[in-house]
C-alpha cells in the first residue's frame, strides 16, 4: 500500500504542482485547504485563503483524482496568529504573521489533521530543500534557485516537523513549476502569487488593529533623541522602524522612525544614519543542524525576508537566546521580525528579534566576547 500524504493546498500554482509531484512519486494524496480568515478581500488584493483559492484547490484536486477537504481553523488562526500580531504592534514591535502562520497553523494544526487522516507525511509548495546528515539529523536548505527561496519563513521547523514534511519544489524554478502546471492542465498555472497579508489585504495595519481590538490608539508626540517634541503622531501603532513617509513633520531634512515608547506614547525620529545597528538579541530561537551553539559561530544572517544575507557572528547566550553581531551595521533592525542564520545554503536557525544595539547595555550582556572574535 502506498504511503499517504496530506498536501497543503492554498489554491496557488506552487501547492498544486507539489500535489502533482507527490502523486507522481506514488503517494496516496489527500488535498486540504485551511480556512483561516472570514474577512473579505477586495478584487485587487493579492492574498491567500479566499473562497476563490479554495475553489481553485478543489479543481486541481479533482483533476489529480485526490480527495479534498476544507478545514475550518478560523478560531485557531485568530488566537495563534492575529492575536499575536495585534499584541506585537501594541508592544511596539513589527511581527511577521506569515512565520506564525507556518509555525502554529500549517506545521502544527494541519499536521494534526494529517495524522488523523492516516498520512505519514505532509507536503507544501514552499521553495526549500531538506536532507539528512551523516548522523541522521534533518537539515533545512535554501531552494536550489535563490529567486524563490522561502527558507526565511521556515527557520522554526523542528526535527520532527522536518522529518515528516516534503518540499517537492525545492529544486525547481517558478517558471518550471508553471510549465508543469500547464502541461498537466491545472487551471491556476498562470495565477499570480499572493503577496498581501490575508487579513490585512489593503495594507492598513493600524485600521485593522483598531477594528479587531475595538481599542483606540491616541495621538502622541514625535520626539528626537533628546526628548524634544517635533510634532504630533496619529497613534504609535501606525509607525514602523525605518518609516519615512506619512510622518507629517516639517523638519527641513528627511526624518525616519527610530523607535517607539508605547508606555509614553512617543515615537522617536532621527536621521537615516541613526537607524544602523550592529548587534541584536533574539529570543524564541530554533536551531536546526545543532541542538545549541557551543561558542561564537561565523555565519550570514537576514533580519527581513528580502534582505541579502550579511556576514555576522552569532553566540547562544541562554537556552532560548541568541546574540548576533554583524560585521557592518544594518539598517532598521526591527523588534518582532525574525533573524535567520545561514552557512551557505544551510539554515542554521534563527529567532525573534527582541532588542537592538542601542536598546540594551552591551557590557551587561557580555557583548565584549564578540569584540574578541571580530
Amino acid at each position: 500500500m502506498a504511503d499517504k500524504a496530506l498536501i497543503a493546498m492554498s489554491g496557488g500554482v506552487d501547492s498544486s504542482v507539489a500535489a502533482l509531484l507527490m502523486a507522481r512519486e506514488g503517494y496516496d494524496c489527500v488535498g486540504v485547504t485551511m480556512r483561516l480568515w472570514d474577512g473579505q478581500a477586495g478584487p485587487e488584493s493579492r492574498t491567500c485563503c479566499t473562497e476563490e483559492d479554495a475553489a481553485d484547490a478543489r479543481s486541481v484536486a479533482c483533476r489529480l483524482g485526490m480527495p479534498y477537504y476544507v478545514l475550518n481553523l478560523t478560531e485557531d488562526f485568530s488566537r495563534q496568529v492575529i492575536d499575536r500580531f495585534t499584541a506585537g504592534y501594541e508592544a511596539g514591535q513589527t511581527p511577521n504573521p506569515c512565520i506564525d502562520c507556518n509555525r502554529y497553523m500549517k506545521f502544527s494544526r494541519l499536521w494534526e489533521r494529517a495524522a488523523a487522516l492516516g498520512c505519514s507525511v505532509m507536503a507544501t509548495g514552499h521553495y526549500v530543500r531538506t536532507e539528512r546528515d551523516a548522523g541522521g539529523r534533518w537539515l533545512l536548505k535554501k531552494a536550489a534557485f535563490g529567486q524563490k527561496d522561502q527558507s526565511y519563513v521556515l527557520y522554526m521547523l523542528t526535527q520532527e516537523q522536518l522529518s515528516r514534511t516534503r518540499f517537492p519544489l525545492g529544486t525547481l524554478t517558478k517558471q518550471q513549476a508553471r510549465i508543469l502546471a500547464e502541461e498537466n492542465g491545472l487551471l491556476n498555472a498562470r495565477k499570480r502569487d499572493s503577496q498581501d497579508i490575508c487579513f490585512v489585504p489593503d495594507g492598513d495595519y493600524a485600521a485593522f488593529i483598531r477594528r479587531y481590538t475595538g481599542r483606540d490608539y491616541p495621538p502622541g508626540d514625535f520626539v528626537d533623541s533628546q526628548g524634544n517634541v517635533l510634532g504630533r503622531h496619529g497613534g504609535a501603532i501606525r509607525y514602523t522602524v525605518g518609516q519615512r513617509r506619512g510622518l507629517g513633520v516639517a523638519a527641513g531634512r528627511p526624518l525616519y522612525v527610530k523607535s517607539k515608547d508605547m508606555a509614553a506614547n512617543t515615537v522617536m525620529l532621527a536621521d537615516n544614519d541613526a537607524l544602523f545597528s550592529r548587534r541584536l538579541l533574539a529570543r524564541d530561537i530554533n536551531l536546526i543542524p545543532l541542538s545549541r551553539l557551543d561558542g561564537p559561530v561565523r555565519c550570514r544572517a537576514r533580519v527581513r525576508y528580502n534582505q541579502t544575507e550579511q556576514p555576522a557572528t552569532a553566540i547562544q547566550t541562554g537556552p532560548d537566546e541568541l546574540e548576533v553581531v554583524f560585521d557592518r551595521p544594518q539598517r532598521a533592525i526591527t523588534a518582532g521580525q525574525a533573524v535567520v542564520l545561514y552557512d551557505g545554503d544551510l539554515v542554521l536557525g534563527g529567532g525573534t528579534i527582541w532588542k537592538t544595539e542601542d536598546m540594551y547595555d552591551a557590557a551587561a550582556t557580555g557583548m565584549g566576547a564578540f569584540d574578541q572574535v571580530q
